[in-house]
């Protein structure tokens, strides 16, 4: 159902409480989602963004009981991944045939290629205006955050930031608003989010951050299309994507490993304690591979000031989980991280080979030679990836 923003704009998206996974399986979303679209009532009546596809038929029928779709002036796609965009067909179907869609050019690209319909795409570039009565919209091109078709709108008047991706969350709220929810799960669903989704366009980031502050726009409401709606804590959320698109990490190394028989699990549980004994101010997270959530691990990566990656060999290779993981970590392009090697074998040591070689072709600093094990590490080979965890922590 709808609800009320302010007298002008009312939020008409879905939440969804039950989705886990996004990007196909790529992304988890342990606590659910919400897409979120938005309607502005003016001298103009404007649409910004929709739904999925499958809530769509929801979506239309709740549009309905707030507005005559003959009324709608102008639809805003800043950006046509199907998670926003998936409704747009159903939309174009109720108003009137020539209803602009406002996009960028690489928006209407996008919406071609997902609908293959030749609507009316008014293109919009960046800092352009469009007058819709007592206010305008601005938009604000933000290419590859996370797309080539990425636009903000800004609206005049009610101060109010829809900037689609950023500064979003998959997180279901019934709240809506940053100040009704759980801080702690809302800052690490926000960390998440960006360091699954954004953080490969760190650069990106800062240059667009800092074109937005020399706009000089007032913010009273940031309204995003995944999670709560910030108006509380706005700055806060756009200090902290400066901070994290800065080459960013905390006092934390995590140790990542997929195990056979228990071998490299015992390497990575001596590894540790031989980081904490020479550093137990750090923070240290132990994760198996094949065991715990990819997105969660990228997240405590990309907190971490370096990190360890550890599998047997298998097949002359490495395990399935760790060279998956390897993959997520090579896309997000983690700048300043140090990283080393470790794992067990049987006749081969193939496997610390091609993780040092796969993290180099990735530009992360390989630091120390791997640790290796043969077999079931003893007592002497446990002592030495305790003392390999001393050196790797003095390092950092």
């Amino acid at each position: 159902m709808a609800f009320k923003i302010n007298d002008t704009v009312s939020w008409i998206g879905k939440i969804d409480w039950e989705l886990r996974k996004f990007h196909g399986q790529q992304l988890s979303t342990y606590r659910g989602s919400s897409y979120n679209a938005y309607l502005i009532k003016d001298e103009k009546n404007v649409i910004i963004d929709s739904v999925w596809r499958p809530f769509a038929e929801e979506f239309i029928a709740n549009l309905k009981k707030e507005i005559d779709f003959a009324s709608i002036d102008y639809v805003v796609v800043n950006h046509a991944e199907p998670d926003h965009s998936g409704a747009l067909p159903f939309i174009m179907d109720l108003v009137a045939p020539d209803t602009p869609i406002i996009c960028t050019a690489n928006g209407a690209k996008s919406i071609k290629g997902y609908y293959h319909k030749d609507w009316n795409f008014k293109i919009v570039k960046n800092g352009e205006k469009l007058s819709i009565g007592s206010r305008d919209l601005i938009f604000i091109e933000a290419p590859m955050l996370h797309w080539p078709d990425t636009m903000m709108t800004y609206l005049s008047g009610d101060n109010i930031l829809f900037s689609n991706d950023v500064f979003g969350q998959h997180f279901a709220c019934e709240g809506m608003y940053d100040d009704l929810v759980d801080n702690s799960e809302l800052m690490y669903e926000s960390i998440k989010y960006f360091a699954n989704i954004v953080s490969p366009f760190n650069k990106k980031v800062l240059k667009k951050m800092q074109e937005f502050k020399e706009m000089n726009l007032p913010i009273n409401l940031v309204c995003p299309a995944h999670g709560v709606i910030w108006r509380k804590n706005i700055e806060t959320i756009i200090n902290k994507y400066e901070v994290w698109a800065s080459s960013y990490s905390e006092n934390q190394v995590t140790l990542i490993y997929d195990t056979m028989y228990d071998s490299t699990r015992k390497m990575a549980e001596a590894i540790a304690s031989g980081i904490l004994i020479e550093k137990p101010d750090l923070n240290v997270k132990l994760f198996n591979s094949s065991k715990s959530d990819n997105s969660d691990i990228i997240t405590e990566v990309f907190r971490s000031k370096a990190f360890l990656i550890g599998s047997p060999t298998y097949n002359n290779g490495i395990l399935n989980s760790t060279a998956a993981i390897l993959e997520e970590i090579k896309g997000i392009a983690p700048e300043n991280k140090k990283a080393a090697v470790f794992g067990s074998y049987g006749w081969s040591p193939a496997n610390i080979k091609i993780i040092s070689e796969f993290l180099k072709e990735a530009s992360i600093e390989v630091i120390l030679d791997g640790a290796k094990s043969q077999w079931n590490p003893d007592t002497n080979a446990l002592d030495k990836c305790v003392e390999f965890g001393k050196e790797f922590a003095r390092q950092i």
